[in-house]
Order: structure tokens, then C-alpha cells, then sequence
């Protein structure tokens, strides 16, 4: 059986847009449970001839369905193609750490630049707030209003954030001035 498939891969933004409107994802849905021409696919999914007819063109434009010895074949490697195509597309993301094993600890648990929950391991916990310490300059003062303002746009609960970079001594505290007293520092 000759199948003919797509010259290019959809996205998959294009592919969910076409399966988004009920009459071809209805369609669709028929020739992957067997209908192989229009006249079963109208019996299976119940919608007149002409929105069949127009849905299978659209489906056959956009990859999804081609035809084979005049039978409905759907393409349904279409949706991995789709996906590889799109991950071989995506850039390589920022490494947050030149060390391997503390990046993947910092990729963890910080998601879009926030820190989507402080970790509960000692060690990651200490990798995090590191990490979190390098937004304050070394020999810099800080009040209290400017480390909650850094630290709130990091996590919600900034207060918390901020006792966490004291007691693991990454910040230091005299009368609400802050400094950093901690960590790796780039020269």
C-alpha cells in the first residue's frame, strides 16, 4: 500500500488547530477507527457529505489524512514527526550553572526565573540559594525594602527567601541593612 505523506511536517500548533474544530476532528477520528471513504466516514461520524468532503480536504492539506489505492489512510506518525520537528527546532536552554549536576538541581527548581519551591534536601537547598545570593553585589548595603524587592521577584513568600539566605550566612543583617556575606563570588 503506497502512502503518500505530507512534503512538510506540520507544527503542532497546526495540527491541534485543525483537530480544534469538531466536524474534522470527528472526521479524523472516523478514518483512524477504519471508515476509508467518504460514504463510511459520513455513516461513522454522522455529519452531512458536504462538511465530510470539506473536512477531508482540510485534514489531507494539513497532513493528517492522505489517500492510498482510493482508500482514507490517516497519518497519525504525523504527531511524533510534528513533535521531533519542533524539539530539533528548540534552542538549547541557558545553562544556570556551569557545573552539570548543580544545573540540573537549579533547572529543577527554578522555572521561567522563579523559584517554583524551595527544596526540601539540605544540599540542593544550599545550591538554590546560592544561586539566588548572586542577584546582591558583594560590598553593596541593602535595606530591608530593596532584598524583598530582588527576593519577591524570585518567590511569593520573600520573607521566608530571606531568612533561608541569612541563616545559611549566603546574606548578613544589622539593624534591617543587608549585604552579601556568601558564596561564590565571579572575579
Amino acid at each position: 500500500m503506497a502512502v503518500l505523506s505530507p512534503f512538510v511536517t506540520p507544527s503542532p500548533t497546526a495540527l491541534c488547530g485543525l483537530l480544534a474544530e469538531e466536524t474534522r476532528l470527528r472526521v479524523f477520528a472516523a478514518v483512524v477507527l477504519g471508515a476509508r471513504s467518504p460514504s463510511t466516514v459520513e455513516e461513522a461520524s454522522g455529519l452531512p457529505s458536504r462538511t465530510v468532503e470539506g473536512a477531508i480536504r482540510r485534514l489531507q492539506q494539513g497532513g493528517l489524512l492522505a489517500v492510498a489505492d482510493g482508500a482514507l489512510v490517516p497519518l497519525v506518525d504525523a504527531f511524533k514527526d510534528s513533535v521531533r520537528s519542533a524539539a530539533a527546532q528548540a534552542p538549547p536552554a541557558e545553562r544556570l550553572d556551569p557545573d552539570r549536576q548543580r544545573d540540573q538541581v537549579l533547572r529543577t527548581f527554578i522555572v521561567d526565573g522563579r523559584l517554583a519551591q524551595m527544596p526540601a534536601a539540605h544540599g540542593k537547598r544550599l545550591v538554590v540559594l546560592e544561586h539566588i545570593a548572586a542577584s546582591f553585589e558583594p560590598g553593596v548595603r541593602y535595606p530591608e525594602r530593596e532584598v524583598n524587592a530582588v527576593l519577591r521577584a524570585w518567590f511569593d513568600d520573600y520573607a521566608a527567601l530571606r531568612r533561608y539566605l541569612v541563616d545559611t550566612g549566603f546574606l548578613s543583617r544589622v539593624d534591617n541593612v543587608y549585604w552579601r556575606s556568601g558564596g561564590a563570588v565571579d572575579v
